[in-house]
């Protein structure tokens, strides 16, 4: 067990964070007393312990434009401090240093938009951050990416908008998103797809002459829905939209289940131009395993058929870690990947604690080799297939420090996916569980002083609660939409 006291509560997530990275199978207690003396204190297993004292950090208030400032660089110190001390105590160093945060590339993002070259962003995070130099490197390439897509947007006038489809032919035991089996739902489907489209037209109707950048109609699985309800919801949006500008039109197509050949045709009768076919393993044991119901063999025959039918930008998902797999499994997945050469690749890593939960409890020093090992293996077999990174985010609250990737040909990334990560742009958002997220023009005082330029309205999960209150889901982004 291992205790963490902070004086102040500021003080608690990344030092929970760092030291369940060093200590991923350890149960961590926290604990935050305003009266302690030291800002930070640790009893590590065996009964060692790391305190530090406010006296202990020798940083200049005068040198900060605002208080906020100071605190915020009082905090890194801090976390540099517990970090140094973890990494002598066990001898080991972490792939991304002290960074805590679902979006590393914000650092070389920033450094880069100041002036900074791709490699001296890099060196900013291997200096103040302790971050790899490989992992350095990978964050401040895909920040150079990022940069030049989302200089095609129109930010100040554009935006992007989301549709959420939560059905899916089975719930995989390892997935984390709102999505619920359309078998059971079968009967609210088109109910669903009513207020779904009255939020969609309502938003249309409310954009002021802008018209979206890009469109993703996620889940769930999409491609759940039979034909005629797929063709009722992208007419919707087509005759809602102005889609003249449109630099991308994903649908995840997702389950290669649920895709059939006239669903694609339906696909291909409006302006969609990027499609999933997410096989996320192509080892049968673990898709037997996992829920998946569905073959390897339907996996290539989804593909093949939409290749066929003239798609040329598809993406594949993968993840690394799934329960029983080795890296020899995910090193034979990515030779059939290669043999298919997807458009784009998405690698995830699967959360320990996910893991955990099929009876691997007792592997987590096994488990962060393997999935190290897996995620590495996706990184060369992308490069061979000529994709390269083109965005980048860690997952939260796990134990493991590792990313997640998306690589893809030069014009084949995935702007939404960016966008979603660097928030750089408006996104409307429809749907059970939906998140929108509005850029405001002029920023808004939040509780305890904060100034914020984003705000989100958020859509209830529960597919009958959203039906019932479709009314209120509209309300919620009528407050803030173009304020």
């Amino acid at each position: 067990m291992i205790e963490i006291g902070s004086r102040k509560n500021k003080y608690t997530y990344n030092a929970y964070h760092i030291v369940k990275s060093f200590f991923p199978g350890e149960e961590i207690i926290q604990k935050v007393d305003e009266k302690q003396e030291p800002l930070v204190a640790v009893r590590l297993p065996g009964g060692s312990c790391f305190s530090l004292a406010p006296e202990e950090i020798h940083i200049d208030a005068a040198g900060f434009g605002t208080e906020e400032a100071y605190e915020q660089a009082v905090k890194r110190e801090v976390t540099r401090r517990l970090y140094r001390h973890l990494s002598e105590e066990t001898g080991r160093e972490l792939a991304w240093g002290t960074l805590t945060g679902v979006r590393p590339t914000k650092i070389p993002m920033e450094q880069l938009e100041q002036g900074a070259s791709e490699e001296a962003a890099a060196s900013f995070m291997m200096e103040n951050y302790y971050v790899s130099p490989e992992k350095a490197r990978l964050a401040a390439e895909v920040a150079a990416r990022e940069n030049a897509l989302l200089s095609r947007l129109d930010c100040e006038k554009g935006f992007s908008l989301y549709a959420g489809i939560p059905f899916c032919p089975s719930v995989c035991s390892y997935c984390s998103f709102s999505s619920s089996p359309i078998g059971e739902w079968k009967d609210r489907v088109d109910a669903y797809l009513d207020a779904l489209i009255k939020e969609l037209r309502w938003i249309g109707a409310h954009t002021e002459g802008r018209r979206p950048n890009t469109v993703y109609i996620g889940g769930g699985t999409p491609t759940t829905l039979g034909p005629a309800q797929l063709e009722r919801l992208l007419r919707a949006i087509s005759e809602s939209f102005d889609l003249s500008g449109l630099l991308e039109f994903t649908v995840e197509a997702g389950r290669p289940d649920s895709i059939t050949e006239e669903k694609l045709k339906v696909l291909k009768e409006f302006p969609v131009s990027r499609i999933s076919v997410n096989p996320q393993t192509m080892q049968q044991k673990t898709l037997d395993l996992v829920g998946r119901r569905h073959t390897v063999e339907q996996t290539v025959a989804a593909f093949e058929l939409a290749r066929k039918l003239g798609f040329d930008n598809i993406n594949m998902d993968l993840i690394a870690g799934l329960p029983g797999e080795t890296i020899c499994d995910m090193e034979d997945t990515l030779r059939q990947i290669e043999a298919l050469a997807p458009d784009s690749l998405t690698v995830h890593a699967l959360a320990i604690k996910r893991a955990a939960r099929y009876g691997q409890e007792g592997r987590t020093a096994d488990l962060h080799a393997e999935i190290t090992g897996m995620v590495e293996a996706a990184y060369a077999s992308a490069r061979r297939m000529g994709l390269a990174p083109y965005y980048l985010y860690r997952q939260k609250n796990i134990a493991g420090n590792f990313e997640n990737t998306g690589y893809a040909e030069l014009d084949k990334a995935g702007i939404y996916n960016i966008l979603i990560m660097e928030e750089k742009q408006t996104i409307l958002a429809a749907g059970a569980g939906a998140s929108t997220k509005i850029l405001l023009r002029d920023p808004i005082r939040k509780e305890g002083g904060k100034e914020a330029n984003l705000v989100r309205a958020e859509n209830v999960k529960n597919i009958n609660d959203y039906i019932a209150r479709i009314d209120e889901m509209i309300e919620r982004k009528e407050k803030w939409l173009w304020r």
